[in-house]
């Protein structure tokens, strides 16, 4: 409805965005260069953020300009399950035919991450998204995955991705031999305040409109509805601007913003 009423030419806070398209915040921007130094090193590197704050996003706008005659991405999500089942995730994405027995899974993945780094020269790239999930037993056996030649070398890049909840808990005891093999760690923060306008005009410019549609108390009512969490933020908007449309309005209000809490609540 609002995008007849606004002219819009698509839905500007949907959460399909072409990795190209996607706003570049300062804390996105850091976790980019943290992310492209974690390739070069080769290792283990730690993303953390609260939910919607933007990490799988620019996990996969990484994943986007990656040249694919270099790196094979691994996408892995993992809620619940054990080690068998980690390993089978990782087996698929490797294109392998799973093994029943967990060793020769193990070894199965190793061989095959050799092959590709020896005989493809490709550099096998791990996303493991929702680690927060993972129990103590399956994030230590994805440190074994990364052991190679006696430490020597490094031949799979994992990035494990979740809630702030699991960077605390790299500090247990149980945890340490990971820990000490994490090169890079990021905290995605969200969007400061100053960056809230020009994101969401970002949005509605690719939407097909220069109309300056949230005014800037409307804009601080967002950020302090949504704490600058893109993901919070895109869902206000949206419901703000269906609000202004069944008014009629031209602009979206801080009225309009309420009753769009009222929707996500």
């Amino acid at each position: 409805m609002y995008r007849k009423h606004f002219a819009l030419t698509r839905h500007p806070f949907d959460k399909d965005l072409a990795a190209d398209d996607l706003f570049e915040s300062a804390s996105l921007a850091e976790l980019g260069a943290r992310l492209r130094h974690l390739l070069d090193m080769r290792g283990i590197g730690l993303v953390t953020g609260d939910s919607g704050s933007g990490k799988t996003t620019t996990c996969r706008r990484l994943v986007a300009s990656l040249h694919t005659g270099l790196y094979r991405v691994l996408y892995v999500s993992m809620t619940t399950g054990n080690v068998m089942d980690l390993y089978k995730s990782i087996a698929w994405e490797l294109g392998l035919p799973t093994e029943r027995n967990r060793a020769a899974l193990f070894r199965q993945i190793r061989g095959e991450v050799s092959r590709l780094c020896a005989e493809n020269r490709l550099r096998p790239v791990l996303i493991v998204d929702e680690a927060h999930h993972l129990r103590t037993d399956l994030l230590e056996d994805l440190r074994l995955l990364t052991n190679y030649a006696m430490d020597s070398e490094n031949r799979l890049t994992v990035v494990l991705v979740g809630h702030p909840e699991l960077r605390r808990r790299m500090s247990m005891a149980a945890l340490d031999a990971l820990a000490q093999r994490i090169v890079v760690r990021a905290n995605v923060r969200g969007l400061v305040r100053e960056e809230l306008g020009p994101y969401l005009a970002h949005r509605l410019r690719l939407a097909g409109t220069e109309l300056p549609l949230f005014e800037p108390p409307t804009v601080e009512a967002i950020y302090q509805a949504s704490s600058g969490l893109p993901r919070k933020a895109n869902a206000l908007a949206h419901h703000a601007l269906f609000a202004a449309a069944i008014a009629k309005a031209k602009a979206v209000t801080t009225e309009h913003v309420q009753a769009a809490m009222q929707e996500i609540a």
